[in-house]
């Protein structure tokens, strides 16, 4: 169920910054401390370690409540959307998200292998696992015919399928490679990619330049149920990605009954079990490695297929929206009845992050120069 529009206060923001999918907020108003007293909320909630984080935490702090951070992102692997993407600007995007959650009440890890990877650095925050819940009613569609009909895909035709933000962390050209040498071993095969962004012309590039553009079908982004059609048209999903914390799209293409051929990754080894739901590939695997994983599961016989199905869509399961909510809604008990544990702010790591951060911005002249630290870490009046 959607949240009733009057209870989003929306924040203005800076569209597509650096290029990137992401959203930069313009410093605020008072508006905000207004909304939070006719609220009254019990609990902070926060989702980003900066941009509107340094906002959550001084919330939290003047209103003495509890603060949870949920740790989304790998943010030492975002380095090229701002910043030369150097190894300094990898370990200070790292000490900013971890001195971050250091001044949270607890902290929310999305994955098993996401909380082995905080667990060394986050020592004073209670560390949860809650994977983010995944609507799996709706992606149960067996409608394959709307995406396999658009497309001239024949009913019967072997379809490798990924669905997701086609960005350069993602490791697409790896993918792209890896499906471009399936299709040339696979003539009667097809492909259907879902999503868009900067790499898309990149990947269409390349499946022309490969002579396959006539089986590869870049789709573009969808949702609803043209999404869950989308998973339905598939055979099996492939993942390059390591840089997740979780892979939301594994759990989808699961809830479709879709396999899973992926590298091992964070995230990625809590979702997909090898010859189980799919295949999982040491992240260092070639792209023929991967190319023949995407075979086997297309050589599979029809009971296997059904068994790989039946136990994609077990996994699923585990990741339900009502499942997820109630361990959230849990966590948040517990917080609330307990006095918050409230670190400083001030001579925090966190704030030494930043003000190191912001510096080596400086020193290319480039986001901070540009759009100055009171963008990037807006600290308006929370009372």
């Amino acid at each position: 169920m959607a949240l009733p529009q009057e209870d989003i206060f929306r924040i203005s923001a800076l569209q597509k910054f650096g290029g990137s999918d992401f959203s930069v907020p313009i410093p605020l108003s008072t508006n905000l401390a207004k909304k939070l007293d006719e609220f009254r909320p019990d609990i902070i909630h926060s989702h980003h370690p900066f941009l509107l984080g340094g906002t959550a935490l001084r919330v939290a702090s003047t209103r003495n409540l509890p603060i949870v951070y949920t740790y989304h992102t790998r943010y030492d692997l975002y380095g090229h959307y701002v910043i030369k993407n150097s190894e300094a600007t990898k370990r200070l995007a790292l000490a900013l998200s971890v001195g971050y959650a250091e001044l949270c009440d607890a902290v929310i890890a999305p994955s098993n292998s996401m909380a082995a990877f905080l667990a060394p650095k986050i020592r004073n925050t209670r560390t949860v696992v809650i994977p983010t819940g995944v609507n799996i009613e709706k992606l149960g569609s067996t409608d394959t015919t709307g995406i396999r009909e658009e497309y001239g895909i024949p009913d019967d035709t072997f379809v490798v399928g990924h669905v997701g933000r086609l960005a350069q962390e993602k490791n697409l050209k790896f993918l792209t490679d890896a499906i471009v040498d399936f299709l040339r071993g696979r003539d009667s095969a097809h492909a259907v990619i879902t999503g868009d962004g900067e790499m898309a012309d990149q990947m269409r590039d390349a499946f022309a330049e490969a002579g396959l553009s006539n089986r590869a079908h870049m789709i573009g982004f969808k949702t609803g149920k043209h999404l869950a059609r989308a998973y339905a048209a598939m055979d099996v999903f492939a993942f390059s990605s390591v840089s997740e914390t979780q892979g939301l799209v594994l759990i989808e293409a699961m809830a479709a009954g879709v396999p899973v051929v992926a590298l091992d990754a964070n995230g990625v080894c809590d979702v997909v079990v090898d010859r189980v739901n799919g295949r999982l590939l040491a992240n260092d695997a070639s792209t023929s490695a991967f190319s023949k994983s995407l075979n086997w599961v297309a050589d599979s016989s029809t009971t296997d297929i059904n068994e790989l199905e039946t136990n994609a869509k077990e996994t699923a399961d585990q990741f339900s929206q009502l499942k997820t909510v109630q361990k959230t809604l849990e966590l948040y008990s517990s917080l609330i009845n307990a006095q918050p544990v409230r670190a400083k702010i001030a001579h925090s790591t966190w704030e030494d992050a930043k003000r190191r951060l912001t510096a080596h911005w400086s020193s290319f002249g480039n986001v901070a120069s540009a759009v100055g630290s009171a963008i990037l870490w807006p600290e308006p009046p929370v009372e």
